[in-house]
């Protein structure tokens, strides 16, 4: 590298410290580098907050996945048929997809069982359906799918982000405002000082 890029690098470093408040202006009062701090410290915490909303979102999604893929490997994926018919289309409760219906299935021995399960809205009478049995041959919830984390872990990344962006700007304007305060007592003060020898210099 150059001197000049060297020297070109240096006055920007300078620069960007002058404008923080980091120099020795006799302008600048201490309320302002204390400001100066607060905002760089702002910004130091909102750039560590993304990765960090980063590697939670993944954690939860791992999380998830890992404990799907146990709940998985403990029970038994079983075809079934449906004995009879399941909601309409349009479910009772707004928002609703599943509906419960029984089921027919036979187990390795070639013994028949009935049960309730849950499926889509819609299902007709005689559908083949996929149900999950735990190690006593009962019906049990559905395990999530393989990659049903990741949009969780992504809400959740994206949620602990943004709450942690809004958390910095929010304290910082607090700090910035009580500063701000500050500065407004001290040129008053400093105003009726100069007020007050201005007077008695004309008396």
């Amino acid at each position: 590298m150059s001197s000049g890029e060297c020297g070109k690098r240096e006055l920007w470093l300078v620069m960007r410290a002058r404008g923080l408040g980091f120099s020795r202006n006799p302008l600048r009062r201490r309320v302002d580098r204390i400001e100066s701090v607060v905002l760089l410290v702002a910004v130091l915490v909102g750039l560590l907050v993304i990765p960090a909303a980063i590697v939670l979102g993944f954690a939860v999604r791992d999380e998830i996945e890992q404990s799907a893929a146990e709940r998985r490997a403990a029970l038994t994926e079983t075809p079934a048929r449906t004995l009879t018919d399941s909601e309409a289309l349009v479910g009772v409760v707004p928002g609703q997809v599943m509906s419960q219906v029984r089921v027919s299935w036979t187990d390795t021995t070639g013994a028949a069982h009935e049960g309730l399960t849950y499926v889509m809205l819609g299902t007709k009478q005689g559908a083949e359906v996929t149900i999950w049995l735990d190690r006593s041959g009962a019906i049990a919830p559905t395990p999530r799918p393989p990659g049903d984390g990741a949009p969780v872990g992504a809400a959740v990344g994206f949620t602990a982000g943004t709450f942690g962006l809004l958390l910095v700007s929010g304290l910082t304007r607090l700090s910035v405002a009580s500063l701000d305060r500050r500065r407004a007592r001290d040129l008053e003060t400093e105003w009726e000082q100069t007020d007050d020898r201005w007077r008695h210099h004309q008396n």
